[in-house]
């Protein structure tokens, strides 16, 4: 077998990338913003905690950073022109959820809305934020969850760089005892 050829470092990412592109809605003090979100790792499972670094330069970083909450919502393939355009607007600008036809609805226990359209959301408070002043990394914890029944394994987006996009494939089951 030849070698293969080298891979530049900076492209790592695009092979080792560990979940679906996701719509981070956060708000404070009256303001209100969504976020494309392509990088983020469960840290934890109880309680649920999840992993993710959202820059200072992000105009969501400055009301999640001040209210300690967000909802991570899930998106579908069939979303893909909204989460293009969320991910290249800033909320400073625009309202995104009016120019892209998302639906904000009331979430349970925090205070960002949650986005009608998506197929999951996931409402989260910060656990830990020790890594935010170095690294923009943020430790939530979920504390309130919801999906819909159906599809049960939805067509989620999982983004590589430079504009593409891989929709999540197949599901393969296989049982056997000690897994989870």
């Amino acid at each position: 077998m030849a070698r293969k050829p080298d891979l530049p470092l900076h492209e790592v990412r695009r092979f080792l990338e560990p979940g679906p592109v996701v719509l981070v809605t956060s708000a404070h003090a009256g303001e209100r913003d969504v976020m494309v979100m392509g990088w983020h790792t469960v840290m934890e499972f109880s309680p649920s905690l999840i992993g993710c670094v959202i820059s200072s330069a992000n105009h969501s970083h400055s009301l999640i950073r001040a209210s300690g909450e967000c909802v991570i919502n899930l998106p579908t393939s069939s979303q893909l022109e909204a989460v293009l355009g969320v991910g290249s607007t800033s909320g400073a600008d625009i309202d995104k959820f009016a120019t892209f036809g998302l639906t904000p609805e009331s979430s349970e226990l925090v205070v960002p809305p949650s986005i009608r359209e998506c197929h999951a959301q996931f409402e989260c408070r910060l656990h830990d934020d020790s890594l935010v002043e170095r690294y923009d990394f943020f430790i939530w914890e979920v504390v309130a969850a919801r999906a819909a029944a159906r599809p049960r394994h939805p067509e989620t987006l999982h983004y590589k760089g430079d504009g593409t996009f891989m929709v999540a494939g197949k599901v393969i089951r296989r049982q056997r005892d000690g897994l989870k």
